[in-house]
């Protein structure tokens, strides 16, 4: 079994004394969320009439905050951002006096106030850099090629800036999130190595306790958009067939239709667009996203897997026979600390089934 790490970082100050009284911590971690914390604190009355932690001043909201966790690989920065909300509890019964925690990355400054602003002649990658920018974020940023020209139509931003770019990151098919001090607006990254090896039931190296699969065949669908170009007056018209995105497995949803069953249809309505490339972006990325026809859930004993398991990467999963067995992409995960232990709940997704032959499921 490997040694379990844990660091809770206040105001850049380990606490230290925080450990003994800690009953439980959740970090969640998710592909299309803001990642969050939620803190179980026991408290006491002491002889002086003073309470621990409800008068520290490094329990009060606003304050950054950075926990890391780790095994014997390594420790990892699992959040970095602010306590939001502060909630003690007091009952009958002293010994279940508690104080709870909760805080989010550093994305919930950008999610402060409400904006009416135009971004004329820029690109959505642009724009999420420059709005990165302003909050003192390094940028990672997958150029987008549409620039949307002010003489046919301009991007207008009526919500906050985090919800802003998420709204852009849609229509793009990518992903918007904040982490540690980068911001990240691209498309997925399924091509990168997966992590090490999970084993669902594979003899004495089993290291998931649970595991649940779910296959739903009504997902997968074409897109289709159909509109009147703003200058030229013609009907515009797209529909998407085929996916941009790797294929984590041999055969894609597709590839399962009986013979002489066309694929479903959506057809994209209530949205404008500039122009055609526009129009294939949208498409593709809604394509994109209802290809993953292949859910699961599970939870790690984290000292027994050995490593911290991280959403927005793929992992390979072994030991539930060779038609979902495979790479999957990891779409949450919930590190859970408390008197049990280190466990990791999480979450995936995977767009094909069988193996490719590529996979290494050695650990």
């Amino acid at each position: 079994m490997a040694f379990e790490h844990l660091a809770i970082t206040i105001d850049d100050e380990e606490v230290s004394e925080l450990y003994e009284n800690l009953v439980s911590l959740d970090v969640e971690l998710d592909d299309e969320l803001a990642a969050m914390f939620q803190l179980h604190i026991a408290i006491a009355l002491q002889p002086d009439g003073s309470w621990p932690y409800l008068d520290d001043e490094r329990f009060r909201v606003w304050q950054p905050i950075t926990i890391t966790a780790g095994l014997e690989s390594g420790a990892e920065e699992l959040i970095s951002g602010y306590i939001t909300h502060v909630k003690p509890s007091f009952s009958r019964n002293p010994i279940q006096y508690t104080l709870e925690v909760w805080g989010m990355d550093s994305s919930v400054l950008m999610d402060r106030e409400e904006k009416l602003k135009d971004w004329p002649n820029k690109k959505d990658s642009d724009i999420a850099s420059e709005i990165f920018n302003l909050y003192g974020f390094t940028p990672k940023t997958e150029d987008t090629a549409v620039i949307h020209n002010e003489a046919i139509s301009t991007t207008i931003q009526r919500e906050t800036d985090i919800q802003f770019l998420r709204r852009l990151a849609l229509r793009n098919g990518f992903e918007c999130y904040v982490e540690g001090a980068i911001g990240y607006f691209r498309s997925l990254q399924i091509d990168a190595p997966p992590q090490p090896v999970l084993e669902v039931r594979f003899d004495d190296k089993t290291t998931v306790q649970k595991f649940s699969l779910e296959v739903n065949a009504l997902t997968p669908a074409n897109v289709a958009m159909v509109q009147v170009d703003r200058a030229t007056k013609k009907v515009l018209d797209v529909i998407t067939e085929t996916s941009q995105q790797a294929a984590l497995g041999k055969m894609d949803a597709i590839g399962l239709l009986p013979v002489g069953m066309k694929p479903g249809v959506v057809v994209v309505g209530g949205v404008v667009a500039t122009g055609q490339p526009e129009m294939a972006a949208l498409c593709q990325g809604l394509y994109d996203q209802g290809s993953w026809f292949v859910t699961g859930e599970g939870e790690v004993a984290a000292n027994g897997y050995g490593h911290v398991l991280r959403a927005r990467q793929t992992v390979t999963i072994k030991g539930i026979g060779e038609t979902y067995s495979g790479v999957y992409y990891v779409t949450h995960v919930t590190h859970s600390f408390s008197a049990e232990g280190y466990k990791q709940i999480f979450r995936v997704k995977r767009n094909a089934i069988l193996p490719t032959g590529s996979e290494q499921f050695s650990t």
